[in-house]
């Protein structure tokens, strides 16, 4: 960052500057990137944009549903507003037929890191996804690349038996995997029985292993903001699902099925929220949803939402290096920042 960056963050933590170093200790770098991560509805966006406003930051979304065109309301994207005011990255770069993958969002986030921290920003990495940032932090797994034949028997599999049941199969093979997946989540167990079948070695194997096909990205500082009451977070959840609701998501989604080229087997469209309106537009046979549906689409969408918070505070609770800002907390936007910002400026 430039000096005039760094005289910036200085100032801003002024109020709570950090311990002096011990005499011998060598001097303390800044980072090469700050990590920003939290449970849906935290409030990363604001605490981003915050910063934004004090330091030259561009933002890296960390984000599996945030990539795709066309899909705005249901994953909380940035407006149009607040993308125009700091530089944003990965957003809107698939179509939702495509697939992302924790591979190459380390690649991309890589090549990003470099290029803006070239350009004399900090590169401020924000998002929800948890097993991006652990890619990050520790590389990537050298699985099986995706096999199409064994996926499509794992699949006929499924629709013969139930999905239930190959989870049940999962767990005589990889008891460790099957034990934290739900026996619906057809995506991860499809995925846990096609390394399996294609490797003869269970996930978890792999998950353990320190053979790495990438490296990991070093130099980074990583913020997570949790919350101290966990009813604080149901609320916030509620309440932006409500208003994604009242902003015509029903819409969007009624729109991406119009294509006629989506389904829920992708995983775009398995993102929460919108696996649980399309399964609504199904029942309804495309129709405007009555009292009824509606208000089960609003049960079904929070609670899903609220359990996949729960995972992503689980994965916050593996990353031990991480600094932990109460985001229920009156100040949490002012903590966070000036949490960064003596970070940013520590020599």
């Amino acid at each position: 960052m430039s000096p005039s960056s760094v005289a910036a963050a200085k100032a801003a933590s002024s109020a709570s500057p950090a311990s002096p170093a011990q005499p011998g200790t060598p001097p303390r770098l800044p980072p090469r990137y700050v990590a920003l991560a939290g449970p849906t509805a935290s409030g990363k966006t604001a605490a981003a944009l915050a910063l934004a406003r004090l330091l030259p930051v561009e933002i890296v979304s960390v984000d599996s549903a945030l990539v795709y065109r066309g899909m705005d309301i249901g994953t909380a994207k940035p407006t149009a507003a607040e993308q125009a005011a700091v530089p944003h990255h990965l957003i809107d770069i698939l179509d939702p037929r495509e697939s992302y993958s924790a591979a190459a969002f380390v690649a991309d986030a890589t090549r990003l890191i470099d290029e803006i921290g070239a350009r004399g920003a900090l590169p401020l990495l924000v998002g929800g996804t948890m097993l991006y940032f652990k890619a990050l932090f520790d590389g990537i797994d050298a699985m099986p690349a995706a096999d199409a034949a064994v996926r499509a028997r794992i699949d006929a599999d499924a629709a013969t038996h139930g999905w239930p049941a190959m989870h049940a199969r999962l767990a005589q093979v990889d008891p460790v995997t099957a034990a934290r997946l739900a026996p619906q989540d057809s995506q991860r167990i499809q995925r846990a029985l096609e390394v399996w079948e294609s490797s003869g070695r269970p996930l978890s194997s792999f998950h353990a292993s320190d053979n790495k096909t990438a490296s990991a990205v070093e130099g980074g500082a990583l913020f997570s903001l949790e919350p101290t009451d966990r009813a604080w977070l149901h609320g916030r959840i509620a309440e932006r699902f409500d208003a994604m609701l009242a902003s015509g998501f029903l819409d969007e989604v009624r729109a991406l099925r119009a294509r006629g080229d989506l389904s829920t087997d992708l995983p775009s469209m398995r993102c929460v929220g919108y696996r649980q309106a399309w399964e609504t537009l199904d029942a309804c046979g495309n129709t405007a949803p009555d009292a009824k549906a509606m208000a089960d689409l609003r049960e079904r969408g929070i609670a899903a939402t609220r359990q996949l918070a729960k995972r992503q505070i689980t994965w916050l609770r593996s990353m031990p290096q991480r600094t932990v800002i109460a985001c229920d907390a009156p100040d949490a936007v002012q903590t966070a920042v000036q949490l960064i910002a003596r970070t940013v400026a520590q020599r």
